[in-house]
């Protein structure tokens, strides 16, 4: 979508924004830093894809700043809306380096993540600072509500669909065996 940018100014970190957030989605703050994500991780120099959370349509989440994922991620992540989309290139110093790569990840590897930030969310038991972050966050949490309420109705809309598909074979089945009964008493 548009040029890369250099999050580090070395180029260890470089973003490219796939899909834009809409323009009143909210990012991670220090009041909102735990966030939510898709993503698929490719080694660069192949194309292979190590990690994704699309296989089994989860979500990861963690909280920004306390260490627990790449560098990379934490940088990216904060330069982020709920809502979009970005290609996330990281050189080995922002990923993995020579220490702690898991076995299928070369320590010297470029990576390259497509990560989604679908929510944030204020930590556990944390108040809010102002208003206007809770009205985004329950604003959030009321489009994802919708969302997964329309896909549930699409759901029950296609099993109603395909009972009804399978009742009027089953009935035509029967109207069938009906007309061969029909038959054969006329012929005695």
């Amino acid at each position: 979508m548009g040029d890369a940018i250099d999050l580090t100014g070395d180029g260890g970190v470089m973003k490219k924004i796939v899909r834009r957030a809409k323009a009143d989605a909210v990012g991670p703050t220090e009041n909102v830093p735990i966030v939510d994500v898709h993503y698929e991780g490719t080694l660069a120099e192949t194309g292979e894809v190590f990690d994704s959370t699309h296989e089994d349509n989860t979500v990861f989440s963690f909280e920004l700043g306390k260490g627990t994922v790449i560098k990379s991620w934490d940088i990216a992540l904060r330069t982020m809306k709920v809502g979009e989309v970005a290609q996330i290139t990281c050189k080995p110093d922002y990923a993995y380096g020579s220490a702690g790569s898991p076995p299928e990840i070369p320590p010297d590897a470029t990576l390259v993540f497509e990560i989604e930030l679908v929510t944030c969310r204020p930590r556990r038991g944390s108040s809010l600072s102002s208003a206007s972050d809770e009205k985004a966050r329950l604003e959030e949490l009321k489009k994802q509500r919708e969302i997964t309420a329309a896909n549930k109705e699409e759901e029950k809309k296609k099993r109603e669909e395909a009972k009804a598909a399978a009742a009027s074979r089953v009935q035509a089945k029967l109207d069938a065996k009906k007309g061969q009964g029909k038959g054969k008493g006329k012929a005695r």
